[in-house]
């Protein structure tokens, strides 16, 4: 699933090729892809007409533009890519994709915006945006690392006070939003700290440590387009990623860890997988004497 680098791949993608451009129509091809939007697909692509694309956001995983109507009404497309979900700009005579959901044309004759999912998890819908410019259905999860809003203070003290395992507050979208299975498993190699650990055990300078690797290690991502492992993760203009090339930790079952040597090892967790290096992450600190 793309998590909050891959995602803000496409927003900038977006940002680059839709903001400031006016819908002309819409199609949603199929019930699945405006499932959320519980009028339905017709009313949906009525909807999205004459709407002006002011701006693309994100939180965590969760995209949106915030579109503004002919009568003056602001509201956002929300936009969750699930686990295979393509936003493309296209040429409108560019053969279509076999498994494309959506069609979105601007008034300027310019290229399409396309909705492509081969596993159809991912989604659009409408929604009232907040004061803050965030759709109602997305306000309750937390600020990610990479907001102008989010207080890593506030974050390790909340953390401190869980008996879960930190890994698990990680994933935790209600305590800092953005950080998936990959770059959790990174953050917590790079800080030496084993992901069952419990946060009640860990002190909050640890707890701050692995925050700031997480932050640190979706820059990094960001910076080489997002990790891709398929052809089903790419940006707007159909490119992959090529952080895999980086990782540390996710996905590396079996090969020496790059700081000490030692096989990493493949845990089940959450019904996912951990990866970590048994020597530099044990699960609990040793006890003296």
């Amino acid at each position: 699933m793309p998590e909050l680098p891959e995602v803000e791949v496409v927003r900038r993608g977006l940002a680059d090729h839709v903001v400031g451009r006016t819908i002309e129509r819409a199609e949603f091809f199929g019930t699945r892809v405006a499932r959320r939007h519980l009028p339905g697909p017709r009313d949906l692509a009525d909807r999205l007409a004459g709407n002006h694309v002011e701006d693309a956001r994100r939180r965590g995983k969760y995209l949106w533009l915030v579109l503004s109507g002919p009568d003056g009404s602001r509201q956002g497309l929300v936009t969750h890519l699930g686990m295979s979900g393509q936003l493309l700009v296209e040429a409108p005579d560019a053969p279509r994709e076999k498994h494309l959901h959506a069609v979105v044309d601007f008034d300027d004759d310019g290229p399409q915006l396309r909705f492509v999912d081969q596993r159809t998890f991912g989604g659009m819908a409408l929604a009232e945006l907040t004061p803050d410019d965030v759709p109602e259905p997305v306000a309750h999860i937390a600020p990610d690392p990479l907001e102008g809003g989010y207080d890593q203070a506030a974050v390790v003290r909340r953390m401190k006070g869980k008996d879960v395992a930190v890994k698990r507050a990680l994933l935790d979208q209600t305590l800092v939003s953005g950080v998936g299975n990959i770059y959790a498993d990174e953050a917590l190699w790079r800080a030496q700290v084993h992901g069952e650990r419990l946060c009640s055990s860990l002190t909050k300078p640890t707890l701050a440590r692995v925050l700031d690797h997480a932050r640190e290690v979706m820059l990094e991502a960001l910076g080489q387009g997002g990790t891709s492992f398929d052809a089903l993760y790419v940006n707007v203009n159909g490119a992959s990623g090529h952080f895999d090339r980086s990782l540390h930790a996710y996905g590396q079952e079996g090969r020496p860890c790059d700081r000490c040597g030692t096989p990493i090892r493949r845990e089940a967790f959450m019904n996912r997988s951990s990866y970590s290096c048994p020597r530099c992450q044990p699960r609990r600190r040793a006890r003296r004497g």
